[in-house]
């Protein structure tokens, strides 16, 4: 094949994303001609709605959210109009989609939630009462389990946007994923960050209390499953690591029934041939959650589904 195309959100972090990819083709792959296609999904559509109380039952419900930033792009690589869709793996229904297939994952980025106020403080320091804005029903249950006081609000937009939000509404901090950040361009390990002559202090939170969601931190590639051009152009990006961890994390969500509407971290890690994997479940009438962790080394019966499946025993009793 002479050419390849990738399909993207048209957002600030999936064209930085993007890059990456198409930069990692072009190096293993000189030859070959990369174009990039960026698609408008319904989530990006829905961005620009107005905040509103995160307690809500429609907001915590989730109902309706899988697949809003994957969908369309999912359709165009199932229609030709794309090779390569370029994924936060987070965004994507744990369920998958028949005829396409995730072949290869870039190296993982930091798997923590940063906290980012506009004064110096952290997340036991805020005031009583403070209010944090978060999307994320995960981060809504974590944050009152950590601190029961705090007033959630719902936070929607792209990363510079809710930047923005922060500068111009009367709230105390924001939470966002470290990649996410650290990918266009701020350093969340110096303690503050500056954006359009606005400084926030940045507090990486620790990834044991704040579980991180199942495929933070992963850019997904995906792929129509019979393509094998595709594949075999995708294979030298593969950081098979990564990949590994992505496996469990999506069986465990799979599993589950959880995707991003459902308050669970989870998180997998690989060395010397060894998975740890750790999960947290939140559930509406219990102020602790479930949580559990084990190690397996893979091989013979552990592959990283039946890790995940026995994760998921543990988290239930069994």
């Amino acid at each position: 094949m002479t050419r390849i195309v990738l399909g993207t959100r048209g957002s600030d972090l999936a064209r930085a994303q993007t890059s990456l990819v198409e930069s990692a083709l072009r190096a293993a792959h000189p030859e070959l001609d990369v174009m990039v296609e960026v698609i408008t999904t319904r989530g990006d559509e829905k961005i620009g709605a107005g905040p509103q109380l995160a307690g809500s039952e429609e907001h915590l419900s989730g109902a309706g959210r899988k697949g809003h930033f994957t969908a369309e792009i999912e359709r165009a690589l199932l229609h030709g109009q794309i090779d390569v869709a370029v994924h936060s793996a987070k965004d994507l229904p744990s369920d998958g989609t028949s005829g396409l297939k995730v072949c290869a994952t870039l190296v993982r980025g930091p798997v923590e939630d940063v906290l980012l106020t506009k004064d110096a403080r952290d997340l036991r320091s805020l005031p009583a009462g403070a209010t944090v804005a978060t999307g994320s029903v995960r981060r809504q249950y974590q944050l009152r389990h950590f601190r029961a006081d705090l007033e959630l609000v719902d936070l929607r937009g792209n990363v510079p946007t809710r930047l923005r939000k922060l500068a111009e509404n009367p709230w105390d901090a924001i939470i966002l994923a470290r990649a996410g950040l650290e990918r266009l361009g701020f350093d969340c390990a110096s303690g503050e960050i500056e954006v359009e002559d606005q400084i926030f202090r940045s507090v990486v939170l620790s990834a044991g209390e704040f579980l991180p969601a199942g495929g933070q931190g992963v850019v997904a590639l995906q792929v129509r499953s019979a393509d094998e051009h595709v594949v075999h152009a995708v294979k030298p990006l593969n950081h098979l690591e990564t990949l590994l961890c992505l496996r469990a994390e999506r069986e465990f969500l799979r599993l589950l029934q959880g995707d991003c509407g459902t308050p669970v971290g989870v998180l997998a890690t690989y060395r010397a041939d060894s998975m740890t994997m750790k999960a947290q479940l939140f559930e509406k009438m219990r102020p602790e959650p479930r949580a559990a962790s084990l190690h397996r080394k893979l091989g013979g019966k552990y592959e990283p589904e039946s890790i995940a499946a026995e994760l998921l025993d543990l988290i239930n009793g069994e």
